[in-house]
This record gives C-alpha cells, structure tokens and sequence, in this order.
C-alpha cells in the first residue's frame, strides 16, 4: 500500500484489541457532547435571537451553555441565519404619504412629457440635512441577525440628540437661489 498504509505499531495494537474480545470495526460511542444540534437546543437559540435580534453569539453560548462554535453553527446550518446591518432611512413612510408622492411624481412625469426643454428650468430643489450633537450607532453596534432569505433591516434615526441644527439649500437650473 505504499506510504498510505498504517505504522506497523498502529497494526500491532489493532491486532491486539481484536485478539481480547471486541471484533467490531464501528466507533465506541464517547463521552461528552453530541456533534449535532438537538431540536431543544436549537429551538433556544432562536427564541433568544427573536427576543434580540443584536444579541452576540457568546452571550447566547453563555446563557445556554454550549460553545460559541456550536452557537453559530445553529444560526447559520440550521436556522439559516445570517447577520446584516440595518439600513438607515430617515422615516417609514405612511401610506397617505406614499400615494401623495406617487401623485407628485405623476404631475412631474406629466409635465416633462408636455415641455421637455423647460422642464428643469421650472424646477427649485431643496435639500436639507440635520446636524446632531451626538455620537451616532454604530455600523457594528446596529448589525442584526435574520433569515438568510430576508433582506436588511430599515433602522428609524429617531436617537434624541442633546441639539441640533438644520442647513437647507435651494437651487435650480441656474445656481444657488437661498442657503439658510
């Protein structure tokens, strides 16, 4: 068998073992824990990510009393889990306020049809931005764990802050009409 046979002493031992008794070619069973997830355990786990989708895997594997290994094993094998940072948007729109932008996109729509080298000449933009005095979450701190199948969780900023300051800015086709 070349190089891939076994050390004469590993042969000697086998021979030895079979000689006193046991002649069966299948593993003992072993002492310690068993390799794959039980239903119980499994079930744990995920209650305990449902109840805090941020919660880390070693204070799951505390809590429960399995390794960290066998913790993200379930998450990903078995509950198909994974963990995603939740998308920042700045509110979740009512259903009022959607139709109302649906609208408002038609009538823009509608009127670019009708004249489309005036159409950017009649538009004043406004953008404005928030400055907060605070330290926001962090990517790390605001990561979640879910199915493999969903997507990325929308987070709300709605952190109090200690102030705050509004810069908004007007402009159109030509430049800059207004900066408060």
């Amino acid at each position: 068998m070349g190089d891939s046979s076994p050390s004469f002493s590993t042969i000697k031992k086998w021979a030895a073992e079979f000689k006193r008794g046991p002649t069966s070619l299948e593993d003992n069973p072993r002492e310690g824990r068993p390799k794959t997830a039980t239903p119980e355990i499994t079930e744990q786990v995920h209650n305990m990510v449902l109840d805090d989708r941020q919660m880390k895997v070693c204070k799951i594997s505390e809590t429960i009393g399995i390794s960290k290994e066998r913790v993200g094993y379930i998450l990903h094998e078995e509950l198909d889990m994974k963990k995603l940072c939740a998308r920042w948007v700045l509110c979740l729109l009512t259903a009022d306020q959607k139709r109302n932008r649906m609208k408002i996109s038609e009538q823009c729509l509608e009127h670019f049809n009708k004249n489309k080298t005036d159409f950017v000449r009649q538009f004043i933009i406004m953008d404005k931005t928030l400055i907060h005095h605070y330290t926001p979450e962090s990517k790390q701190q605001s990561k979640q764990r879910t199915e493999a199948s969903c997507s990325a969780p929308k987070n709300i900023r709605s952190v109090p802050s200690a102030g705050k300051v509004m810069a908004s800015v007007f402009w159109d086709a030509e430049g800059i009409l207004f900066i408060d």
